[in-house]
């Protein structure tokens, strides 16, 4: 494989990342304001597979009621999985858990300061690693997230020749040397989101324009994903209503929506009671598709069905505050509106 640049590279292409961001970056990004590695920590693992304007909001809430490290000290896996709840993929939010529970017991409460610490808390991988140092700490470590990934492969190859991961790396690694190692990290990365985008890169407005193999070229994707087909599970849920509260039960024995609050399944409970069905969801996961029926049942008595999982009785009204998949909360949420209940 032959490029036209050496991977040892000089440091203009950081200089240039960096005039770049001092003008035209996203300065507005709220975790990019009163920085420290608390804040970054939140917003890349909030970031790992979603896209920023999905995560403001999030963000917002988030360090609205936990706005540092010690005041997330006491938070417990439910309270942090309820402000996940609706952005997806929740491991990440038993990770934080999981991971402030670390800092407290093995780092006194403070967020470690070397990339070899940090890539052992749980969700934290070398590129998020390289965030937060590179970000919060300001020393230079490579970072690789998919837009780093399309920027150095466009930039050092024609699209001809695809970098394998390692060459990737040693290429982030030699211009991630920068002076100034917060701009240079988060321009790379608004780089790749606002410019060398995957279809249609405005390469007349990116710094890198000039040395770029492959600016101003007809472009492809670079390894764009392949179509897979999604397997479809069936779930029956029961929707039990007594005086203005709804039966919930934690999820606990399946990978799906794992430590998250919903509805019980219909054959946990052998109470007899007629049913009405009032929904029917089809929600796509990152791996599968979920058609659940949701069938309305009325009781004149709260009651805990018998067996082993954890359950609780919750107001309509509060169901905000619990950790719920966004589909069932909404139709939670949605029928209270209507009166239903």
């Amino acid at each position: 494989m032959k490029t036209k640049k050496s991977f040892l590279v000089t440091n203009s292409f950081s200089e240039k990342v960096i005039k770049w961001y001092e003008l035209h970056g996203r300065h507005d990004l709220q975790w990019r304001k009163a920085i420290t590695p608390y804040r970054i920590w939140i917003s890349e693992i909030m970031l790992q597979q979603t896209q920023v304007v999905t995560v403001k909001p999030y963000f917002k809430k988030f360090i609205k009621k936990y706005p540092t490290l010690k005041s997330i000290q006491d938070a417990s896996e439910d309270e942090i999985l309820a402000l996940w709840s609706g952005l997806g993929f929740y491991k990440r939010a038993r990770n934080i858990f999981q991971t402030k529970e670390i800092i407290h017991s093995e780092h006194k409460g403070r967020f470690p300061k070397t990339f070899e610490e940090i890539i052992k808390l749980p969700g934290i991988g070398k590129s998020t690693a390289g965030a937060i140092m590179s970000i919060a700490h300001q020393i230079p470590t490579p970072i690789l997230d998919g837009n780093v990934k399309r920027i150095l492969q466009r930039y050092f190859s024609d699209g001809k020749n695809i970098l394998s991961e390692k060459e990737l790396w040693d290429l982030s690694l030699s211009v991630s040397n920068a002076t100034n190692s917060n701009f240079y990290t988060q321009g790379i990365m608004d780089i790749g989101a606002t410019l060398c985008t995957p279809q249609n890169p405005e390469c007349s407005q990116c710094p890198l324009n000039a040395n770029c193999n492959s600016a101003f070229l007809q472009v492809e994707a670079i390894k764009s994903k392949k179509t897979i087909d999604l397997k479809t599970l069936k779930i029956e849920l029961s929707f039990f209503v007594a005086d203005q509260e709804v039966l919930l039960r934690k999820i606990d024995d399946q990978e799906i929506w794992r430590g998250l609050w919903s509805l019980p399944h219909t054959n946990e409970s052998s109470l007899k009671v007629r049913s009405y069905n009032i929904e029917k969801i089809k929600h796509r996961l990152s791996h599968r598709i979920l058609e659940i029926d949701i069938n309305l049942k009325k009781v004149t008595k709260k009651f805990i069905p018998k067996n082993n999982f954890q359950y609780q009785w919750v107001k309509v009204n509060d169901v905000e505050n619990i950790a719920l998949p966004k589909p069932i909360k909404k139709i939670i949420k949605n029928y209270g509106k209507k009166n239903f209940l």
